[in-house]
């Protein structure tokens, strides 16, 4: 029985691999070309883009995995159904159960080692990698950076320190401290939101403290304008969205979102999807295992590569779709999170069963 299940689990490894290897280079390739026009803005070379790409790399590996899982499955157990070797498996008294069994000691640990890339490598090259390309194509006098504390940036003698995005295209939390030619503090503005108009920072709720030899003066105004270098694309760009966090990213910041009263939702919905991530994986075997031995055991691979790749797409829309709803009408984070893997097991076991 061992021999059975190194040789379902080889084929179904050499399946899984090749796919991600092909897509995770399709990918890149693309990742690159999006970089291509890039290419010659103050340092940003073709070094720093073929850097850039490939510190994305584990981030793609991580996303694209559960694709990956169904389609090298699919593709696996599909050549051994075309040769027939899973026949004569189940002539010899081998069940579906059995097979899957030998398809899960393989994908458990591959699905256990891509998380552990998506908790550490990912992240921090993720991070790393838009912190390089913004110094890179930011003049001398711009220089930005991401940390814990959210996003910081200097212009000129200015630095901002944004902590948030906001759903309507504005960042709040801003601290923006100004400093005189002898780098000494001259002044400190803290406001709760800040939005990009015309060209120009319009800050909101606004407190100013201006330092002076000999005082300090308070302001408390309801706008003020900012002029800076700074915008919000490049903003966008360096920081990192939540689904790209990770576990212990998302905690803290969730922490951080609620001790200071902001919403929370979408740190949620991203943290409990990665809680998720293996139950996907699971979800994406039990579908693949159905369709080899039932309406798929003889048909031509590129129909297998388009029933799978039809399945990922349908589940990746549909988690989407769950998610957003979830936080458009303040639905249960949890249950928006586990609705489209639980329903794609449920309907896994359902077409299990009329193998069985």
């Amino acid at each position: 029985m061992r021999k059975i299940d190194k040789y379902i689990g080889y084929n179904v490894l050499i399946g899984i691999l090749m796919v991600l290897f092909i897509l995770v280079g399709l990918f890149v390739f693309f990742d690159f070309i999006d970089e291509v026009d890039d290419i010659g803005k103050q340092q940003y070379g073709v070094w720093q883009a073929v850097l850039f790409v490939t510190l994305q790399t584990p981030q793609h590996i991580y996303e694209l995995f559960p694709t990956s899982v169904l389609l090298g499955s699919l593709l696996g157990l599909g050549a051994m159904a075309t040769n027939h070797e899973l026949t004569v498996i189940r002539a010899s008294g081998v069940s579906v159960l059995r097979i899957a069994r030998s398809v899960l000691q393989i994908a458990l640990p591959l699905t256990l080692l891509v998380m552990l890339i998506g908790e550490t490598i990912a992240p921090a090259g993720d991070q790393y990698a838009y912190n390089m390309r913004s110094v890179a194509q930011a003049d001398n006098e711009y220089i930005s950076f991401q940390s814990r504390y959210g996003f910081w940036a200097r212009d000129k003698n200015n630095f901002i320190n944004i902590r948030t995005i906001q759903h309507d295209g504005g960042f709040g939390a801003i601290a923006l401290y100004q400093l005189d030619d002898n780098l000494q503090l001259k002044s400190l503005v803290l406001a709760k939101s800040a939005y990009y108009e015309n060209g120009v920072w319009q800050l909101r709720d606004v407190r100013r403290d201006t330092l002076s030899a000999d005082a300090i003066r308070l302001e408390t105004l309801e706008k003020l304008d900012w002029g800076a270098v700074l915008n919000p694309a490049l903003i966008k760009s360096v920081i990192v969205s939540p689904e790209k966090l990770s576990l212990t990213g998302l905690y803290s910041y969730i922490k951080y979102l609620r001790e200071s009263g902001q919403r929370d939702e979408p740190y949620q919905l991203a943290f409990w999807q990665r809680i998720t991530y293996p139950l996907v994986s699971l979800a994406m075997i039990f579908i693949a295992i159905p369709f080899v031995f039932g309406s798929l055991r003889t048909v031509a691979i590129g129909q297998r590569i388009l029933v799978g790749a039809l399945i990922g797409i349908g589940f990746h829309i549909l988690n989407q779709t769950a998610g957003n709803v979830g936080l458009v009408f303040n639905m249960n984070i949890i249950a928006s999170a586990l609705f489209s893997p639980i329903l794609f097991v449920l309907l896994a076991i359902v077409l299990m069963r009329r193998l069985i």
